[in-house]
């Protein structure tokens, strides 16, 4: 039985998705532990009503990212994870703390990397004219939204797009491929090449919504 953590700062859809999922379809696995580092984010509630034990490290609570990323390795650690899971936690976590689960920490971005790392994806994708946008997850690496994909899902930008009304679209794949991922990991059918992650099973890691 795989042990998941996941981590979040706010509503946690993505984390609900995958709670969601794993019960639906049988997994051999369970999440157990929900954490945030803002005591008033909402996927806390939701993962309390599901019986999944949640913790809050406020992160302004240190001194410095280093104490932070500490003190959140020693609260995850306590629930012994195979894999820790970023469901919208906003915060960069730092080189050791990304070593440390190197392999089993996974994230979702709302854009097709490479491309649109960072922040306002939605936004910079439109004014470059693009005709396609999507999301990625991929394995968290030191370098920023540019670890070895493991899924992504395409959707079209339309010619009268807003940021707002393509961001709920990416979402919404975004809780198609996630649970996926994380399913392909649970059951051991992610196989890694070089900086490239195969799926062994012949399921396709590209969804076009």
């Amino acid at each position: 039985m795989k042990r998941i953590v996941i981590l979040v700062s706010g509503r946690g859809s993505n984390a609900e998705a995958i709670v969601a999922r794993c019960a639906a379809e049988g997994w051999p696995a369970q999440v157990v532990a929900v954490i945030s580092n803002r005591p008033d984010a909402q996927a806390l509630e939701f993962a309390a009503g599901q019986g999944i034990s949640t913790a809050v490290l406020d992160h302004k609570l240190y001194a410095s990212r280093e104490a932070f990323d500490e003190a959140l390795a020693q609260l995850i650690d306590g629930f012994t994870p195979d894999l820790v899971v970023l469901a919208g936690f906003m915060r960069i976590l730092g080189d050791a703390f990304v070593s440390r689960y190197g392999g089993r920490l996974m994230n979702v971005h709302p854009s097709l990397l490479p491309a649109f790392a960072g922040l306002h994806t939605h936004r910079r994708a439109i004014k470059a004219g693009c005709k396609l946008a999507g999301a990625s997850v991929h394995f968290v690496t030191a370098t920023l939204d540019h670890g070895p994909i493991v899924a992504q899902a395409a959707v079209p930008v339309l010619a009268d797009d807003t940021a707002e009304a393509l961001s709920a679209r990416v979402l919404a794949v975004e809780h198609v491929i996630y649970p996926l991922a994380v399913r392909w990991f649970v059951l051991g059918q992610l196989q890694w090449q070089g900086d490239l992650v195969r799926q062994t099973s012949g399921e396709s890691q590209l969804l076009l919504g």
